[in-house]
């Protein structure tokens, strides 16, 4: 039986949660206890696992056209013009996404296709399309409906990997349908096929997928759809009972058939959804069960509830081996000094457990010379050849509590035949890693013993295992916060922000211009450690900065670029901390504040004008939920609310200039709200970045002891003000 959100909601909140205290250990097959642990446990007619780019997307593509009903696709991040194989077909059928989706709603007028994709933070913007929104509406059929997904708390994403066919088959994993994941399984160091959509390359990757097909793509396709509720407003309809046999993969034979499949969820808290944490729980009661093998892939290891279960197993006398497989370093810069310091501490702590010594970490190499890592994204546990997971999950906090994820997991249930498959599926991932054939690593283990022996006898050539260090530089472990900031369990608010930096526990109201101010003092601060610590030190020093700031300055058409410059950086949804910034950095401090308070005025009525013009409908279509989340807000449009807005930013500046201008709002409201509004963050960032500044100039003490006054009195007059406007809203 499938349960309802809303049954499943009613559920929990009676306390009818069975105790989660962990007990003695148990076997697998009693492993999956619902609504704890999992939310549905159902039959899956058929599963396979579809390793890598390569086998995922020509498996997805094959079913998408074999769809009668409906398609979701459903992700953190899709790309409308991802070549979904890259090598000729011969079916008639284009290769890329969008063009793919096109030519099957046009030949199958029963056919609706859901696209749902994180209305993601400005942070990933380089990462993903651009405006994949108007990409697909404005080329697309009006069967192809596409929504950003909003509806998560601050600081949350929706992090679910599922895609699903006519109700009939389900495909859920860690792997998007987006650029810089598609791969073979060697994962060749230069493989020119390794292209994104633009043409350039990008790393070797590595991730995996779950298929199903039967009541468990059923159950997938009732997340989707509640899913899509909770953005539209308005559900699709299911598919017919009757399933489309057509939708299997003809290129994923079917590994398991008529097996229990788990579906665990993490869910936070909102609006009305109960909050749900099955995967953070299904982890603990499987690794306290492990006898032999926890076998893990993934790209994160920083939750804390994870790492005392591993710590517990590690210490126990007689234990399983612990294998983790996970990059090299993470993705971008900023991951790398961020989430890998967390994977080095939390590495270090086990390490320290591991008296026993049966704990291994490795990333994988496939070029010595080059020095080409694998960049490791799947989220996948075997444990003891009995159990297998893979989702959407990473190890981390926010996984465990903040994101919406998603996960399928199956047991062996003492069947012999199901074992053999996950042992196999095991030692094809290893193989794989170490770039041997999967009977030699059996045979490896059979004669020695042990995983962790065969790997170790195993890693020779260029492409294999390498022992991942946990080392970590003592500066930048001292500059790394803890993870509550950097990796939270549950949705960090710029309230408790603000109450984690000042230590106050009273405060009723988030203050915005204090998060930009630590947004400035970390650009900057990036910036000297880059001229301290980069390449960049030798073309660009301060002497050069200077020149060129002296330049600017002293040019007669200063005054109007820079107006100009808030416009086009307004329009073209520019962070505006990093154009006051740079303006402050030209003009000095009054200057630079003066010139950024009229200029951010200037763009904030131009953009405004520009909701004018477009009107309510199609500012809603273009802005998704953030309109409604806003509009949800502005219950009586004044002056005070925009004050409101700028002080306490629910949205970017450019979203909310444009959302008030197809508003009710009045322009005489609208100008006077974001010029007091502006005041205090525009001249907290402006005061701060002076002071930073010149303390890179000349880091003196005194240079320290002034900035760090300014830091303090910036904090004290914000809070001061926030209290202030609490008590204008809350006086009734």
């Amino acid at each position: 039986m499938l349960l309802t959100n809303r049954e499943l909601s009613r559920y929990i909140d009676q306390d009818n949660m069975p105790d989660q205290t962990p007990g003695k250990r148990q076997l697998m097959t009693s492993l999956f206890d619902k609504p704890r642990n999992c939310r549905w446990i159902e039959k899956a007619d058929q599963v396979g696992f579809a390793v890598d780019g390569e086998n995922y997307y020509r498996a997805l593509r094959e079913s998408i056209i074999g769809a009668r009903h409906s398609v979701f696709l459903v992700g953190w991040d899709i790309h409308s013009q991802l070549r979904l194989v890259r090598e000729k077909t011969g079916d008639g059928y284009p290769t890329t996404l969008a063009a793919l989706l096109e030519q099957c709603v046009h030949e199958n007028p029963e056919l609706q296709i859901y696209i749902l994709c994180w209305d993601f933070a400005m942070i990933y913007t380089l990462e993903r399309e651009f405006f994949p929104r108007y990409k697909l509406q404005w080329k697309s059929h009006d069967r192809i409906h596409f929504c950003l997904d909003g509806a998560h708390p601050a600081g949350g994403s929706q992090h679910q990997k599922f895609a699903v066919i006519d109700d009939s088959v389900a495909f859920a994993g860690g792997l998007d349908i987006s650029k810089w994941r598609w791969d073979t399984r060697e994962h060749r160091a230069n493989d020119p096929r390794r292209v994104d959509p633009d043409g350039n390359t990008y790393p070797p990757f590595h991730d995996v997928n779950m298929t199903v097909s039967g009541d468990a793509a059923r159950a997938l396709g009732q997340l989707a759809r509640e899913r899509w509720a909770a953005v539209d407003g308005c559900e699709p309809a299911p598919a017919a009972d009757n399933p489309n046999a057509e939708c299997w993969p003809e290129s994923l034979p079917p590994r398991l058939q008529q097996v229990e499949v788990a579906i665990a969820l993490t869910r936070p808290e909102w609006g009305e959804h109960s909050a749900l944490h099955q995967i953070e729980q299904l982890y603990v009661d499987s690794i306290e069960r492990a006898e032999k093998l926890i076998y893990i892939e993934n790209q994160y290891l920083s939750s804390h509830r994870i790492g005392e279960a591993l710590v517990a197993s590690l210490q126990r006398e007689q234990g399983p081996e612990i294998v983790i497989i996970m990059p090299h370093e993470t993705g971008g810069w900023l991951e790398q000094h961020t989430m890998d310091v967390l994977r080095c501490r939390l590495l270090g702590k086990l390490r320290d457990a591991d008296t026993h010594g049966r704990l291994r970490a490795f990333s994988v190499r496939v070029s010595r010379d080059e020095a080409v890592y694998v960049m490791i994204h799947s989220k996948t546990m075997i444990i003891d050849d009995r159990f297998v997971r893979i989702g959407s999950s990473n190890l981390s906090n926010r996984s465990m509590g903040l994101d919406s994820e998603c996960d399928l997991a199956i047991t062996d249930t003492e069947d012999e035949r199901c074992k053999e498959v996950i042992t196999a599926f095991r030692r094809e991932l290893l193989a794989e890693h170490l770039a041997v054939d999967p009977q030699t690593l059996a045979e490896a283990e059979q004669d020695a013993g042990s995983v962790i022996a065969a790997i170790e006898t195993l890693q020779e050539g260029e492409h294999t295992l390498e022992a991942l260090s946990h080392e970590i530089d003592d500066t930048l472990d001292m500059a790394v916060p803890d993870s509550a900031l950097i990796d939270p369990e549950k949705p960090l608010e710029p309230e408790r922000m603000l109450d984690y930096i000042l230590g106050s526990s009273k405060s009723k109201l988030a203050t915005g211009p204090l998060l930009k101010v630590a947004a400035a003092l970390i650009l900057l601060l990036g910036l000297a450690a880059a001229w301290r610590w980069t390449p960049m030190s030798e073309f660009l020093n301060m002497e050069s900065a200077e020149n060129a700031v002296r330049w600017m300055r002293d040019s007669e058409f200063t005054p109007a670029l820079i107006l100009l410059a808030f416009i086009l950086g307004s329009v073209l949804a520019i962070p505006l901390t990093l154009i006051i910034i740079a303006t402050v950095t030209v003009l000095g401090p009054w200057a630079g504040m003066a010139y950024s308070l009229a200029g951010a005025q200037l763009a904030a009525i131009v953009t405004f004008w520009l909701g004018q013009a477009l009107g309510k409908n199609t500012v809603s279509n273009l802005a998704g939920s953030q309109f409604n989340t806003i509009a949800r807000k502005v219950k009586n449009p004044g002056l005070l609310t925009i004050i409101t807005f700028r002080i306490v930013p629910v949205a970017p500046f450019t979203v909310i200039n444009v959302i008030a201008g197809a508003s009710s709002i009045s322009l005489r409201d609208f100008a006077i709200g974001t010029f007091f509004g502006m005041m205090p963050g525009i001249a907290a960032i402006a005061l701060v970045a002076d002071r930073l500044l010149a303390w890179l100039k000349d880091p003196s003490l005194q240079d320290v002891l002034v900035l760090g006054g300014t830091v303090l009195l910036v904090a004290g007059v914000l809070w001061a003000l926030r209290h202030w406007l609490g008590s204008l809203l809350f006086k009734d």
